[in-house]
């Protein structure tokens, strides 16, 4: 999915459900959850934020033009029908 998948996708659900819907992360087809978004994170990010006294070499991720979507922790018992609502 790209960037304007992604906010195409939201603005339909903001026209159909209000701004203040709550955005989850659904996770673990087999055995879902539901978990909050701590926030987003660019691969770009990832790799600039790399001191010099780090463990790593060079960056820890390969694409930097990647946004991540992390998780804030889980929530409760997500449900299979995500999955088979968008035909995976």
């Amino acid at each position: 999915m790209t960037i304007d998948e992604l906010i195409e996708r939201l603005e339909e659900y903001r026209d159909e459900l209000g701004s203040d819907a709550k955005v989850l992360l659904m996770t673990q087809q087999q055995w879902p959850f539901e978990n909050a978004i701590c926030g987003l994170v660019s691969g770009m990010e990832i790799n600039d934020s790399v001191d010099e006294d780090d463990e790593h070499e060079g960056g820890d991720v390969e694409d930097e033009a990647v946004v991540y979507i992390v998780e804030g922790g889980q929530l409760r018992y997500g449900t299979k029908r995500a999955w088979e609502i968008l035909g995976r």
